[in-house]
């Protein structure tokens, strides 16, 4: 077996237009800006401030963190593909791009559920919250998503490179994934998409509904609250919900397929790989008194510093 006598692949990219090419190379220049400024100014805060302590910002540093990896796997290369005439990748580079996308993408579904149980101790369990997520419980759940993770994206290289590559070595995508490569594959990979799609898939909506199940029972538990903690604990877990809506659902889309899915698949990992790292950091900062005042204390400190 192994991967015949292909050596490198040829990214269609997202579309053929070439007035497109250049307005988006703009527009996807300044979301990779963006996002980078907006999840490190996340990071920097929490590590920065006293709010690092708290588990619910522990993990959300950990999530700008993989948000930051994620889309790094992907927009550089989506970004300069814009630029030139053959959008190659060596076959090497394309199972390490499949692993890492996969990677920090599955961990990051991991560190969403990691949170929603966050929320359901701070909010169900108040008295016990301190014993439940003490430090060292929240370094296990971070180190269980990246094992999970690990796991999740090495099966994904694993079926890859059994199969032979010897047609046609243009992939239909921005950047390497399963399915796309699947399809060029010389042998009948139909039980691989089966498989695939019961495992990406499933995972996913099992992870979205518990996700959903969670934050029912945390709005549900609030109703007996104060108005004040409730308008508190609603905020944070509006902003949770938000996160979680938008990046499971084009995932959902993209791994459940429909009809005509390669061509929606395109669009749909376009909403995981780069607007939701966007609105990520806007998501968590603007609805967030807390991580205002943190940000507020942390870069004035800076101005203080600079002027004396």
């Amino acid at each position: 077996m192994g991967h015949g006598n292909i050596t490198e692949f040829i990214l269609l990219g997202l579309f053929s237009d070439e007035d497109v090419k250049a307005t988006c190379f703009v527009l996807f220049s300044l979301c990779y800006i963006a996002i980078l400024f907006g999840n490190l100014l996340i990071l920097l805060t929490i590590r920065g401030s006293h709010l690092s302590e708290q588990p619910m910002y522990f993990f959300l540093s950990i999530l700008s963190f993989m948000d930051v990896c994620f889309t790094s796997t992907v927009a550089p290369k989506l970004i300069t593909d814009l630029l030139v005439q053959w959008k190659t990748i060596s076959y090497s580079s394309c199972m390490a791009q499949m692993f890492f996308a996969h990677f920090f993408g599955a961990t990051e579904i991991f560190i969403l559920v990691a949170m929603a149980y966050d929320r359901y101790a701070a909010i169900c369990r108040p008295l016990h919250y301190m014993i439940i997520m003490s430090r060292r419980v929240c370094y296990v759940l971070v180190m269980a998503s990246c094992i999970g993770a690990f796991i999740h994206s090495i099966m994904q290289v694993l079926i890859i490179i059994g199969l032979p590559f010897c047609g046609p070595n243009q992939v239909d995508h921005y950047f390497c994934d399963v399915f796309p490569l699947l399809k060029l594959a010389c042998s009948d990979t139909s039980l691989l998409v089966i498989a695939i799609i019961t495992t990406t898939g499933v995972l996913s909506i099992l992870t979205f509904i518990a996700l959903v199940i969670s934050y029912i029972i945390i709005l549900s538990i609030l109703s007996i609250h104060s108005s004040d903690s409730r308008r508190k604990a609603l905020s944070t877990c509006g902003s949770h919900i938000t996160v979680v809506l938008m990046f499971f659902l084009p995932l959902i889309f993209t791994y459940v397929p429909t009809v005509d899915s390669v061509s929606n698949d395109k669009v749909f990992a376009l909403f995981y790989t780069v607007i939701a790292p966007l609105f990520n950091p806007l998501i968590y900062t603007l609805r967030n008194a807390d991580m205002k005042n943190a940000m507020r204390k942390v870069w004035c400190r800076y101005k203080l510093f600079e002027e004396k």
